[in-house]
This record gives structure tokens, C-alpha cells and sequence, in this order.
């Protein structure tokens, strides 16, 4: 298997377009595992046992952005050896990446396992739910080490251009989870019933078997990444990718931190209003999720692309990406929010049952919060944006801000006046606020010159792009006549 040119050759739109439907599919039935847990969990096993669910769930989005910075450095290597035509340094990058990955995805998971129920603890989860909590929790620890690598391969083969493989195989890994959730939690001839362990084993097993599979799949398709027995020795760390996936990867995975601790705190604020507001909170978030997928997907899908393009010299395409990724994220993440706004009640009922109180809270809540996924998107977008030529230290402050400076004071230093409106009305401040830096430093930053690795130089424009559907014009000769846009695309230092 080859890498594809298309990402630097083609038009723009439909280009984008192609690539970021089997994204979106994948981050789709990715979710999916956690929402399956919560519809089988919350409809057959009760309140207290989704509130167990949703607060380990929060949890499991922290350890994944503890490494998650490692994996989106990685892609970004690779996106510009592959647009440079060097596949010897992406197999080297892979191969440090690896046993780098590797070796902290386990560490985390230990630790993980270890200190669940101190975690919960800290988290203030209720007592009903926090028994139930715990189990399901350190069975998803043990999962953590095949999430955690089934995500590194899914963002290798994207940033070789290859969105179709992962999407496939997320499909699989979801079908096995709707499977096995009722098999597992209620028991089926010889196998006993096992109650929320039995959801979070299901989970386990469908990502584990799903990885297996899709390891063997490339290794039999002979794809160019992939290290054979002569190529072991590459598995051993260079330090030069070694420094510039920590150099890179740890603020973009700090970004990640950012976002699910102060998940973590939120959730701990809600809990103190009980099990059904947590409930209401969790189910909520679980549509919250899928509102944000078309951002994220559009995000990942125009970094592969730039990253290329970046790698290839080719600036002149960068500035229409961003745009398209723009107007993408408007139409699709503007149709989802007005679809769950109609069908509220019902969207929520596949969590709840239609008697439960938790059910008018939770709808709400996404009366309040929703319509600001749309900013978040364009978020997402400049940020993806900015990143795609390594200027990852902004992005992370202003999430710092936005989250921890502007939403989390707003909702405790409110919370004794006006209850949990304080938390609802927090997210709205904090994307206007986060949406707002973003531009701000989009139009003005000087993000552009930078460089991956220490010593390759800054990717010169080579003249004009091939001819797109977006009609994009020649640029200056110092390819700085572009803004760079997507979530995983190339990287450097911030000036």
C-alpha cells in the first residue's frame, strides 16, 4: 500500500470532504462503545449504576488525553515525511513512537488501576453509585493499554492518508460491543450474569479483538509503515523524534489534560447535586459528544491534509483548507444541535426511561449548552489550524483560560446563587471566550514559521497548487500567504 497524493493534489472540497466522512464515521462508532454501555446500563441496571458510568467515563477521557499528545505528534511527523515523499524517516518515526506509546499507555494504565478508588473519591461520586463505579472503572484500566495503542494505529494510517482502514475497524469494534453488552451484563447459558462488569468487559474485548485484526489486516496488505524483522532495530527510540514528540506532544496532550480535569472537576460539582442530576449530566454529555464529532472529524481530516501539503511545500492550498474546514463545521455541527434540539426529549429517552426525573433536567441542560458546540467547532478548526505547523503553547493557554480562568470559577463562585444553572451557563462563557482568543490569534500570531524537527528547515512554497475546486491563487514566495489548519497536522516550536 502507497501513500495517497490526493490530500496535496486534489480539489480542496471534495477532498476534504472524502476524507473527513470516514473520520467522522470512525469517531462516531468510537463513542458508540461508551454510549452503548450507557443506553444498556442506564435503561436495565438503573440511575445509580449510569452515574458509575458517566464519572468513569470522565475518567477514561483523562488517561486517553494523558498520552493522546504522544499519538497526535506522531501524526503530525508523519503527515509531513509522507508529503515530503520520505518514507524511511516515517517508518523511523514510527517505530520511536512506538515503544514511547507503548511504555507510558501501560504506565498509565497501572497507576490507573491502582488508584481508582481513591479517584472516585476525590471526585465526590455518590455513595450508591460509587461501589458500582469502581468496578466498572478498573476493568476499563485494564482495557487502557488496547485503546490506547488502537488509537495510535487509527492516527498513524491517517496521517498517511488513510481514513478508511480505521473507520472498518471501528465498525467492527462497535458491532462487537452491541453484541456482547446484553450477552455479558445478563448472562447467556454458561456465561453468568455480570451486571456493569459485564458492560465494561464487553468493551474490552471488542477493542482488543478489533486491534488484533486490523494489525493483521495491514501486515498481510504489506502497508509502507509497517516495521518487518529487518526493520526491528527502528523500534529502538532516536533521541531527536524522541525530544520532538515530547517537545511537541506534551503541550498538545497537556491540551487534552486541560479539557478532561477540568471535565473531572465539573463532574465532581455536579455530583454534589446527586444521582439524577449526574445522570441527567452524563446522558447529556454523551449527545454532547456527537455534536462535536463533525468539528473534530473535519479538524483531524484537514491536518492530514496540510500536514502534506506542509511537507510537500505546497502553502498556497493551506488558506482554502482552513475555510472549507470552517463552513464544514457550520453546516454539519449546526444540523446535528437543531436536530437534537427537535427531538430532545426523545434523543435523551434511549438513556432514560420516560418516567425518570432525570430526564427533564437533562433536557435543560441542552437547552442551555448546545448551540455553543458551534463556536467550540470553529475552536477546533483555528486550532487544528494553528497547529499544523507546530505553534501548539497558544492553543494550550487558551483552553487554560477559557476552562480553568472562566468556566470552572463561574459555575463554583455562582453554584451557592443560582445551583446548578451555574454550571449549565458556564459552558456557553467559555466557548464565546475560547472562540474568541482562537481568532484572535489566528489573524494575528505569528504561527507560520516553524519547523518540526530541530534543523529541517521551513517549508518553502514551491508556486502554485495544483488546480482545485476552491480556485486557490499563488502565493508569496516566503509561503506565508496561508493560514494551516487541522488537529493533527505538521509541527514547530512557538515563536
Amino acid at each position: 500500500m502507497k501513500p495517497d497524493a490526493r490530500l496535496t493534489t486534489g480539489p480542496i472540497g471534495r477532498t476534504l470532504l472524502l476524507f473527513s466522512l470516514p473520520v467522522l464515521g470512525s469517531n462516531i462508532l468510537q463513542s458508540l462503545n461508551a454510549s452503548i454501555n450507557s443506553v444498556w446500563v442506564g435503561r436495565f441496571l438503573g440511575e445509580a449504576a449510569l452515574t458509575a458510568t458517566s464519572n468513569a467515563n470522565i475518567i477514561l477521557f483523562f488517561l486517553l488525553g494523558v498520552v493522546f499528545g504522544i499519538s497526535m505528534a506522531n501524526t503530525i511527523m508523519i503527515g509531513q515525511a509522507v508529503g515530503a515523499r520520505d518514507i524511511h524517516e516515517a517508518r523511523r518515526i514510527v517505530g520511536t513512537s512506538t515503544t514511547f506509546f507503548v511504555g507510558l499507555s501501560v504506565l498509565a494504565a497501572v497507576l490507573g488501576f491502582i488508584f481508582t478508588p481513591h479517584i472516585l473519591t476525590a471526585m465526590h461520586t455518590p455513595a450508591d453509585a460509587a461501589p458500582l463505579a469502581v468496578i466498572y472503572l478498573r476493568i476499563i484500566f485494564v482495557a487502557l493499554p488496547f485503546m490506547y495503542f488502537y488509537n495510535f494505529v487509527m492516527m498513524t494510517l491517517r496521517g498517511a492518508g488513510d481514513s478508511r482502514t480505521p473507520f472498518y475497524f471501528m465498525l467492527l469494534s462497535a458491532i462487537l460491543d452491541v453484541v456482547l453488552n446484553p450477552v455479558l451484563i445478563f448472562g447467556i447459558g454458561p456465561l453468568p450474569a455480570l451486571g456493569i462488569a459485564g458492560s465494561a468487559l464487553a468493551t474490552l474485548i471488542a477493542q482488543m479483538t478489533s486491534l488484533v485484526a486490523m494489525i493483521a489486516l495491514l501486515y498481510k496488505r504489506r502497508h509502507f509503515l509497517l516495521l518487518h524483522r529487518e526493520q526491528l532495530a527502528l523500534l529502538k527510540p532516536d533521541p531527536a523524534i524522541l525530544r520532538a514528540l515530547v517537545n511537541k506532544g506534551l503541550p498538545m496532550g497537556l491540551q487534552m489534560v486541560v479539557i478532561s480535569s477540568s471535565a473531572i472537576v465539573m463532574m465532581s460539582l455536579v455530583n454534589t447535586y446527586g444521582s439524577q442530576t449526574t445522570a441527567a449530566y452524563g446522558v447529556a454529555s454523551q449527545l454532547w459528544t456527537y455534536v462535536q464529532m463533525p468539528a473534530l472529524a473535519v479538524g483531524a481530516s484537514v491536518s492530514s491534509m496540510v500536514a502534506q501539503n506542509v511537507g510537500a511545500g505546497l502553502w498556497a492550498r493551506v488558506s482554502r483548507v482552513t475555510q472549507v474546514g470552517l463552513l464544514f463545521n457550520v453546516a454539519m455541527t449546526g444540523a446535528l444541535v437543531g436536530l437534537i434540539y427537535l427531538f430532545n426529549r426523545h434523543s435523551l429517552g434511549l438513556f432514560l426511561g420516560d418516567d425518570s426525573t432525570a430526564i427533564g433536567i437533562a433536557q435543560h441542560i441542552n437547552i442551555v449548552v448546545l448551540w455553543s458546540f458551534i463556536l467550540f467547532g470553529f475552536t477546533i478548526v483555528v486550532f487544528g489550524t494553528v497547529r499544523a505547523t507546530g505553534a501548539v503553547m497558544a492553543p494550550l493557554l487558551i483552553l487554560f483560560i477559557s476552562m480553568w480562568v472562566i468556566r470552572l470559577p463561574f459555575a463554583w463562585l455562582l453554584g451557592p446563587h443560582i445551583g446548578a444553572e451555574s454550571i449549565w451557563w458556564s459552558f456557553p462563557l467559555g466557548s464565546v471566550v475560547s472562540v474568541a482568543l482562537a481568532f484572535g490569534y489566528y489573524r494575528f500570531g505569528n504561527w507560520k514559521r516553524s519547523h518540526i524537527l530541530p534543523g529541517a528547515p521551513h517549508a518553502q512554497a514551491v508556486g502554485q497548487a495544483p488546480d482545485t475546486s476552491m480556485g486557490t491563487p499563488c502565493e508569496d514566495a516566503d509561503g506565508t500567504d496561508g493560514a494551516v489548519e487541522g488537529v493533527n497536522a505538521a509541527a514547530a516550536p512557538l515563536r
